[in-house]
């Protein structure tokens, strides 16, 4: 049987009593004593037309699916639900939070495994900033001779191919560093994580380029949902 809410739930949360507010709640208690709507009336701060903030929150989640299936939304797919109380400010601020968390997740591994020693240190490091994104982005991973992560950084984001990521953008960054090696990643939005034709012509492209330099390209790396394919893993470096 559903408990009932209390009378003052209908009031603004400001109305409430002290012990009830989530913001106040959490500064007594802890974060991990709220549910995960109350973690997001937080975020929301204000509710709108006779609705509080902790009611918005609670409609967001439903709307959504669950938090897991509203952590991969970007700010326009959060708008897109029409939930009153929910403008362009709250919802950038929910998608940044949501988007925060990826980075944490991932920054954790990178300081426990600053040194990749396979596909799959790889892409626990970089799976979680690239796995929900909607537009396709190519990365190139520096790295010193041990294999430690040096940097990394965003060479295009689109459509991937040919055309547009050369060997000058994406080694550019790895002379100036005086990187030992380089990794190569991409995202599928479409969370397909089989290469591609393009895919396969862009890496032997980039992989003659490192040999030529002197800087070779130890892996390509293709993030799709949770799903990760290893080029290297897969013979298809040669």
């Amino acid at each position: 049987m559903k408990s009932k809410e209390p009378a003052y739930y209908n009031c603004p949360i400001n109305e409430w009593p002290e012990d009830d507010r989530p913001r106040e709640k959490m500064m007594k208690l802890g974060a991990f004593r709220l549910s995960y709507s109350e973690l997001l009336a937080i975020l929301i701060r204000t509710g709108a037309g006779g609705t509080s903030a902790l009611d918005i929150a609670r409609l967001l989640i439903s709307k959504s699916g669950g938090l897991f299936n509203l952590s991969k939304m970007d700010y326009r797919e959060i708008l897109g639900l029409k939930i009153k109380g929910i403008g362009k400010a709250k919802a950038v601020t929910i998608a940044a939070a949501m988007q925060l968390a990826r980075c944490i997740e991932s920054e954790q591994k990178r300081s426990e495994d600053k040194i990749v020693k396979s596909s799959d240190d790889v892409a626990k490091i970089y799976g979680p900033k690239l796995r929900d994104l909607k537009k396709e982005k190519f990365m190139v991973v520096l790295l010193a001779s041990n294999n430690k992560i040096i940097k990394d950084k965003i060479v295009t984001e689109g459509t991937i191919n040919s055309s547009v990521i050369t060997p000058r953008e994406v080694f550019h960054e790895a002379i100036g560093a005086l990187a030992a090696a380089v990794i190569l990643i991409h995202n599928h939005p479409s969370g397909n994580d089989r290469p591609s034709r393009e895919d396969i012509k862009i890496t032997k492209k980039m992989v003659a380029a490192g040999r030529h330099m002197d800087i070779p390209v130890l892996d390509h790396i293709l993030i799709a949902d949770k799903k990760y394919t290893s080029f290297a893993d897969e013979g298809l470096l040669n």
